[in-house]
């Protein structure tokens, strides 16, 4: 069985600035990364866009473009690096297994960080598995991948930065954005204020959203702030967005409904291999306990970049250049006063690129009504097709948390294994018993943590 020092999983800011930084102090790193390129999300396919040129390179704008830098240091570090590589089972031992180009393979690492990066929020609104309704992350993958546009009358909906982003650079690479629905709450800006002044240290980015919002207005985009009661209606696919504003109930007609409600930390492997996690109150989700330097509470696992928090994608490189190093203090090959000396820039870095995230947290906390879907129909497990009516029935039956649930009805036992239900069954659950999500835990995550055939099964056996 192959051995490394360290293997990285995953390959955008995170884990490229990890495994670059551990290669530079003499690791011998394996990469693996379910992508075909390197850059993650966030620098996603920054590689052929650079090459292309052209109108989507310039739509994508610098703070894409510093991808191109960090993939290119990657590519030159000698690092092995395996694409189409799905890992889908991670030992305390060390041992990882994975699936690539359809053969399974098994190695092992005297270190591993995860660096999985982020996922949407589920938005479970009423009708939000028809089609033409889709997250407004995916919208922005297909033009980053393919330089594809949602075709149609749009509307995005929902709160975060990442919600003016997409609606932002749709607009401008010419698709028809009809309107933004921004589901945050006036009571919000109270709770975010007191944020503002560590935040300023991010003076910059809060001009590029200010300018994001005013852009939109120059396109013609209305904008509708402190929405409630999202709805999503159709036949055979999604045709209005109905929404309450102000006591008034409004519909919009529409082609293409982008939901977006922020990202939580994907936390399958850290929840796979039984580390401690947290529950983060302001955006609502869980996230592994870590130290200064990105180690959890298993001995050979670390965590870098928006999987251990979301913080943003340079913060998710300088703390992927700090756990490399970690890594290598820990394997030997630097003294401890090395690994600090070295740290220090990241850690400046690191502390400028979080400043702005306690406001952000607090502006754009979900609102408790896309939390716990009040109609009873509402669909919350879609593999399953389990609706929130059901959920709440379970419990009135006996079911005490998701891992009950699961006997119950089959939540999170479908092809996402939970990744997409898990905070929105959870949060369900604790509502409908009267306890906090804290309290209502979380599904315990059993490999394989990604769907493999019986064939791979078997090869991994032999």
């Amino acid at each position: 069985m192959p051995s490394f020092d360290l293997l990285v999983i995953g390959a955008g800011p995170a884990g490229m600035a990890a495994a670059t930084e551990a290669a530079t102090a003499g690791l011998e790193v394996l990469v693996l990364d379910e992508n075909a390129a390197p850059g993650g999300q966030i620098y996603r396919n920054v590689e052929a866009v650079a090459s292309d040129g052209g109108a989507v390179w310039d739509l994508l704008g610098d703070s894409y473009k510093h991808g191109m830098g960090l993939a290119a240091s990657f590519r030159d570090s000698g690092i092995d690096y395996r694409t189409d590589a799905m890992v889908w089972q991670v030992d305390a031992s060390g041992t990882v297994a994975f699936t690539a180009n359809g053969v399974v393979e098994t190695v092992t690492a005297k270190r591993i960080i995860a660096a999985t990066g982020a996922m949407e929020r589920a938005v479970p609104i009423p009708g939000w598995t028809l089609p033409g309704v889709m997250g407004a992350g995916a919208a922005q993958t297909l033009l980053k991948s393919a330089a594809i546009l949602p075709e149609g009358r749009i509307v995005l909906a929902g709160s975060g930065p990442l919600l003016l982003l997409v609606a932002h650079q749709l607009a401008e690479a010419g698709a028809n954005v009809a309107a933004v629905l921004e589901t945050t709450a006036t009571s919000n800006y109270f709770a975010a204020a007191p944020y503002l002044p560590r935040a300023i240290k991010s003076l910059s980015e809060l001009r590029r959203g200010l300018e994001m919002r005013r852009a939109l207005r120059r396109h013609g985009i209305k904008i509708v702030s402190g929405i409630e009661g999202l709805k999503a209606e159709g036949d055979q696919k999604v045709s209005t967005v109905t929404y309450e504003v102000g006591g008034q109930c409004e519909t919009l007609e529409i082609d293409i409904l982008l939901l977006h409600e922020g990202v939580v930390p994907n936390v399958q492997i850290t929840r796979h291999i039984r580390c401690d996690h947290e529950w983060y109150e302001p955006q609502r989700y869980w996230r592994p306990v870590l130290d200064a330097w990105g180690a959890t509470s298993v001995d050979c696992l670390a965590v870098a970049g928006d999987g251990a928090g979301i913080y943003g994608a340079k913060s998710a490189e300088a703390a992927g250049h700090l756990t490399g190093l970690d890594c290598a203090f820990r394997l030997g090959v630097l003294s401890e006063n090395e690994r600090n000396a070295k740290a220090k820039k990241w850690r400046i870095e690191k502390r400028k690129s979080d400043s702005l995230r306690p406001m952000l947290d607090r502006l754009f906390s979900p609102p408790g009504w896309v939390l716990v879907p009040a109609d009873d129909e509402t669909v919350v497990c879609r593999c399953e097709e389990v609706t929130a009516g059901e959920i709440r029935q379970c419990v009135t039956l006996g079911a005490m948390g998701p891992n009950q649930m699961k006997a119950f009805a089959r939540c999170g036992m479908g092809p996402c294994q939970g990744r997409i239900c898990g905070l929105s069954v959870v949060e369900t659950i604790a509502a409908a018993r009267g306890q906090s999500p804290e309290e209502t835990g979380y599904y315990r995550i059993r490999p394989p943590i990604k769907p493999v055939t019986l064939g791979e099964l078997a090869a991994l056996e032999n």
